[in-house]
């Protein structure tokens, strides 16, 4: 598996910054504006982010991105922040600088997502589905109700057997990235029971919203938020299109596009603050959505609320990820595979 985080290498990092500077990128403020998210809901949820190998700034690191935009504390200390081993210890596998950057990445979406909610920060051993799975499990064993998961792979014909060893967990909402390489699907995202999260370009403008959303990709392929049809994975029954017969892959989709991308802040054998995209940004985004909207029911998959409630997503009509000749690449009214149904306008798509 691989993370899928972008970070961008045009911009100069920087460590610190001066009296009257700010990150380049989306901080939590222009995200709850783009989303018409609350700013104190989720008091207490408990946001789970499964990454292979170790961060060890991580705590540190978050409190300073929490810092800089008056974020409550979320410490060891207070009770907000924990991180663990995928056996629930603290036997931290090897540093990694890539997966430290998916790993700040992650906690500060939560965190922008959600600023009230608890994070808990499971480390797998390597990057082998086997390890991350284990992680999944052991985050659902730990009492998170909500479990953000941004890696992916090329699908294989045993995911299915994955998808009960490590996906099945009704009551849970399980989020996972699409992909980065635009059009064509990736597993786990292609679970049946998980959030499959694709991603846009999220810009300013003056409309109502001040916002407006198109595909993060282009018609030429090879760069984008994954989508399509599964190989091998059930069609879920909520999922009503037509062109697919198994598994459409995405469900909803949040900003990934790193040319309109995020403000992260990562010190390990990095430069401090960069902007980051990758459908990394959505996943851990979606998840903090979630406990937003408050506990899913004990048998639900949470994965089908959305299609229950489409009129309270903003449909992203605009652009694609690539080359097919439909709605599994191409943006349009309803659903699309890049972006699923739309992305968050507030938490009612959220909620059973």
């Amino acid at each position: 598996m691989a993370c899928q985080s972008v970070v961008r290498t045009d911009l100069t990092p920087k460590m610190s910054l001066g009296r009257h500077d700010t990150p380049k990128g989306f901080g939590p403020a222009d995200l709850q504006a783009a989303y018409n998210l609350p700013k104190d809901g989720g008091k207490g949820a408990t946001v789970a982010i499964v990454d292979a190998n170790d961060d060890p700034n991580a705590e540190k690191d978050l409190a300073a991105y929490r810092s800089q935009y008056g974020l409550p504390e979320c410490s060891t200390g207070n009770g907000c922040f924990k991180k663990i081993d995928q056996d629930g210890g603290s036997n931290y596998p090897t540093p990694d600088s890539g997966w430290a950057g998916e790993i700040s990445l992650d906690v500060d979406m939560v965190s922008a997502a959600c600023p009230q909610c608890h994070i808990l920060l499971v480390e797998a051993k390597s990057a082998n589905m086997e390890d991350l799975g284990a992680a999944v499990n052991q985050a659902v064993k730990q009492g998170a109700k909500y479990v953000s998961n941004s890696y992916g792979g090329n699908e294989e014909s045993n995911d299915t057997s994955a998808d009960n060893q490590y996906f099945k967990h009704p009551g849970v909402a399980i989020t996972v990235s699409s992909g980065d390489s635009g059009y064509g699907v990736e597993y786990p995202a292609a679970s049946q029971y998980v959030t499959a999260v694709g991603g846009t370009s999220l810009k300013k403008d003056s409309s109502t919203r001040g916002y407006s959303e198109s595909v993060w990709g282009t018609s030429a392929g090879g760069d984008g938020a994954g989508s399509g049809c599964s190989q091998f994975d059930a069609k879920p029954s909520w999922q009503k299109d037509t062109g697919c017969t198994k598994r459409s892959v995405a469900d909803v989709a949040a900003v990934a596009d790193p040319a309109t991308g995020l403000a992260v802040y990562d010190t390990y054998q990095s430069g401090g603050w960069n902007v980051y995209g990758g459908t990394s940004a959505s996943s851990p985004f979606i998840a903090g959505v979630y406990a937003l909207a408050g506990a899913p029911g004990t048998g639900d998959v949470p994965a089908s609320y959305p299609y229950a409630h489409p009129d309270k997503l903003n449909d992203v009509t605009d652009g694609s990820n690539g080359s097919c000749s439909d709605y599994l690449c191409k943006a349009g009214k309803g659903y699309d595979g890049p972006t699923g149904l739309g992305t968050p306008n507030g938490v009612a798509a959220f909620t059973k």
